[in-house]
């Protein structure tokens, strides 16, 4: 937050931080002679020192490597402005297109916590954006990406927009507009808090927000402590690439009639229920097929709602597997034919995989305790398929389940 009176060292510092962005854009032949020099990092910072100021090259080194960090991630990543940390806190690009769509056309959203533009590139495809930040040089690199996704044909549309430096916290309520929010997960700490408390803003200023606002989305992370925080709203938890990426809090105008979602991205495939409308009988043995279930469908709690839509049964109350004797069309799950369920003993399984080799093994578990990189060198190899050991609990017991891997909807 920036102070309101005085030059502070945090002012001084954030001043410095746009007079070397500045800097960075008006020099392209230092990110040419950058990515020209060859050895390792310490006789590149030489080279480049030999004509370019040292405050300078070290800015353009951190820059670069975000850059590299953020290929296949976000979209002409070669030419944005970015920062590790405010690269890993970004919305990633799939996600924010998902949430976007959700907003009507046309009315205008304020993208509050901006950071460096993603989600305001996204909206900015529905109707007019705002996007605010409490750090000046954030601003202003989410103001030059937002050029650059423009200029390149990744934001369509003309509404306008505008990035401001403000205080999110001491904003007058404004009941005109849509928000879109993404609190700091990460200030004054190296990794991401789990605790909305430790949000900036916080949770008290979140749930303020959430309840007095006309509607719009609040990003949390997936792990965070999100349950019975937002009564009345409705939770989305989204995943991509089988990683679950965030929880969504829809507010307002934009809850939706459930108080949990979970959607796949990019299959698309999205389930809203109360988890406890749902019931998935426990099976009383294993059945052709075991399934791993999406990282989404598990944190929203809305397994027995999946296993229900398909036919599908629990192997124990206590864990996540479903069982079944078909293959469901949908992306909730991934397949795996099982091979052989063993009692959870090393000599056993060692035993059944030396006349049933695998050329690699994955190991799975969730409840039950196994240190994978041991086990993995203990197992005999041969020239089979890769096979999969689930380490689960069935009807209460443990068991090493054998399978191998079969078509995902999303894989195709």
């Amino acid at each position: 937050m920036l102070p309101r009176h005085g030059r502070t060292k945090e002012h001084l510092s954030a001043t410095d931080d746009i007079r070397i962005l500045r800097q960075l854009q008006q020099t392209p032949p230092l990110f040419s002679d950058l990515r020209s020099s060859a050895g390792s990092e310490l006789s590149v910072q030489q080279q480049l020192r030999a004509v370019w100021d040292a405050e300078l090259v070290r800015a353009a080194i951190a820059l670069e490597d975000a850059r590299a960090r953020a290929v296949g991630r976000l979209p002409e990543a070669e030419r944005l402005w970015l920062t590790k940390v405010s690269l890993e806190q970004s919305t990633a690009w799939r996600v924010a297109q998902h949430k976007a769509a959700r907003f009507p056309s046309g009315d205008t959203v304020a993208d509050l916590c901006s950071g460096i533009g993603v989600d305001s590139a996204a909206l900015l495809a529905r109707g007019p954006v705002e996007s605010i930040d409490a750090d000046p040089a954030m601003a202003l690199r989410c103001e030059w990406n937002l050029q650059v996704w423009k200029e390149h044909g990744h934001v369509q549309g003309d509404y306008p927009w505008q990035a401001r430096t403000a205080d999110v916290r001491q904003l007058p309520p404004d009941s005109s507009r849509l928000l879109h929010i993404d609190p700091d997960r990460r200030v004054g700490r190296d990794r991401a808090a789990k605790r909305l408390e430790q949000y900036c803003p916080d949770l008290e200023w979140m749930q303020a927000v959430v309840g007095n606002s006309r509607g719009g989305a609040l990003k949390l992370g997936p792990a965070s402590n999100f349950m019975q925080k937002f009564p009345g709203c409705e939770i989305e938890l989204i995943s991509l690439a089988g990683e679950c990426r965030e929880a969504t809090v829809w507010f307002g105008e934009l809850a939706g009639p459930h108080s949990f979602r979970a959607t796949i991205l990019p299959a698309g495939e999205s389930i809203g229920q109360d988890p406890l409308a749902a019931w998935c009988p426990v099976a009383t043995d294993l059945q052709e097929y075991i399934f791993d279930p999406d990282p989404a469908v598990v944190r929203s709690g809305l397994l027995d709602a999946v296993g229900e839509m398909h036919n599908l049964l629990r192997l124990d109350k206590a864990d996540e597997y479903l069982t079944g004797d078909r293959l469901p069309e949908t992306a909730f799950v991934t397949a795996y034919r099982i091979h052989a369920c063993l009692p959870n003993n090393l000599k056993e399984l060692k035993k059944y995989l030396r006349e049933n080799p695998g050329r690699d093994y994955e190991i799975k578990c969730r409840h039950v305790k196994v240190d994978a990189g041991a086990l993995q060198k203990r197992l005999p190899r041969g020239d089979g398929p890769i096979r999969t050991l689930f380490h689960l609990r069935l009807n209460g017991r443990v068991r090493i389940v054998v399978a191998e891997r079969t078509r995902k909807l999303s894989d195709t």
